[in-house]
């Protein structure tokens, strides 16, 4: 008779990444903070991977939620093509379009339109971090982001993970957060006035969903404080002052360091995080330099969110973010 799953989380997900990895021995698994992130070796992203290697690194990714690789200078057909080994890929993205003759990819660079802003945005400890594309109904479940022209210093990324933020606030204020619901819109950041080019592209391209702000992670089980600092505007609800309180508290108490982990870029370097557990952010130091920072992402097509209390998300303007037209999977 096969013993029963372990009741905790964390402690079925170490043991579903070591069954995984007793089947690749030749993949290496290195934790890189106590609570996130991973760096994977003994894997070529070139090559197509086999059933085994692709159940590792999932694993790997539900564990750590970001696991990150160095030295793999793909080109956008390999990038590509890796990534549609864990599932549907979507647009490059929504609002702010993709890359020519890629639709499944997004140019992540330094001037790129969704920064096109005006004016200094006020700077808080969660100005920037956001969970990818979170306005939409389905927000994608995972990104993939490939590293090709990186300065020699500056513009680290960093992440936070969300189940960990949830788990660390107290009872009570779980269970009543349980309760609660939140819009999420693009919108430019606090301060910031958005040039004409940005509001246009939001105008034409609108997204703005209801999400919980507690919602349960469709592999995993676990409960993620899903608050994206980026996109979520307001608790439904509740008045606004008690809105805007409560959720500064949430974004300062999930960017905590000790839930976070930051990576150096290297030219080569991929990172692959989970969207619905984790939230990031793009280093704001680039800016100060003269170097150019050029990197690409795709993202897999995701779940409707659904919340500890069971109630899904609901959708308020614009259409689900599907499979990138065209795409054979």
């Amino acid at each position: 008779m096969n013993a029963p799953l372990p009741h905790n989380p964390l402690q079925r997900l170490d043991e579903q990444l070591a069954a995984a990895q007793n089947t690749t021995p030749h993949i290496q698994v290195t934790p890189q903070s106590a609570h996130i992130g991973a760096l994977i070796g003994g894997v070529d992203l070139k090559q197509a991977l086999s059933d085994a290697e692709v159940h590792t690194l999932r694993s790997a990714l539900l564990r750590w939620k970001v696991i990150f690789f160095r030295d793999q200078h793909l080109s956008h057909d390999e990038h590509v093509a890796f990534s549609r080994q864990f599932g549907e890929l979507t647009l490059g993205h929504p609002v702010f379009g993709h890359v020519d003759g890629h639709p499944e990819l997004y140019s992540i660079a330094k001037h790129r339109k969704a920064n096109r802003h005006s004016g200094q945005a006020e700077q808080r400890p969660w100005t920037g971090w956001h969970a990818d594309v979170t306005a939409a109904h389905n927000p994608p479940a995972a990104s993939i982001l490939r590293g090709v022209t990186i300065p020699p210093y500056g513009g680290d990324t960093q992440w936070t993970n969300l189940a960990v933020a949830y788990e660390a606030l107290s009872p009570a204020l779980q269970s009543f957060l349980q309760t609660l619901r939140g819009e999420h819109r693009f919108s430019p950041p606090q301060g910031a006035n958005a040039t004409a080019e940005y509001l246009e592209l939001v105008r034409n391209n609108t997204l703005v969903s209801e999400h919980p702000l507690v919602t349960v992670h469709p592999e995993t089980g676990e409960k993620v404080l899903y608050i994206s600092p980026g996109f979520l505007k307001q608790i439904n609800g509740l008045h606004t002052r008690e809105s805007r309180v409560l959720l500064e508290f949430l974004w300062e108490h999930a960017v905590r360091s000790d839930f976070t982990v930051r990576f150096k870029w290297e030219p080569g370097s991929i990172a692959f995080w989970d969207n619905r557990a984790t939230a990031h952010v793009a280093p704001q130091d680039i800016f100060a330099l003269e170097f150019d920072r050029q990197l690409y992402r795709s993202t897999l097509v995701g779940q409707i969110p659904v919340g500890a209390d069971g109630r899904a998300s609901t959708a308020i303007q614009g259409d689900p973010v599907l499979a990138a037209h065209g795409a054979a999977y």
